[in-house]
């Protein structure tokens, strides 16, 4: 005779990590090839996402390191409480520019809407 009902345990999970890593463009593929076939539609698409004024980043043409990548970045870093320095931001902006937008695009898209695990074992 079963006494105890299995109950579901929901967990959220977030972690103090980015949720991908700042080459794994292909994880959101119809992401990637937006940002490839129109970057500059895409990082003002993505700024508006973030909270931030829609043509923001046209301003990073201006200087050799791009400031509204850095700031949005470190923004967004410190928005989900990602471990980071505003000196990673500056050399991810500087270096690795497309990869850059495509990470925050894909880390607000999957902290907007976080996965939830399901244990169906009796407790």
């Amino acid at each position: 005779m079963v006494t105890n009902q299995p109950r579901p345990f929901i967990m959220d999970t977030t972690s103090n990590q980015w949720t991908s890593g700042i080459c794994d463009c292909f994880q959101d593929l119809p992401q990637c090839c937006f940002a490839f076939w129109c970057f500059p539609c895409f990082t003002c698409i993505t700024a508006r996402d973030a909270g931030e004024c829609l043509c923001l980043p046209l301003l990073d043409c201006f200087g050799s390191i791009p400031p509204i990548t850095t700031a949005i970045r470190g923004s967004v870093r410190q928005r989900y409480g990602i471990e980071g320095t505003i000196f990673q931001d500056c050399v991810y902006a500087c270096f690795c520019y497309p990869c850059s937008w495509c990470q925050i695009a894909r880390e607000m898209k999957t902290r907007k809407d976080p996965i939830m695990f399901v244990n169906m074992s009796p407790k």
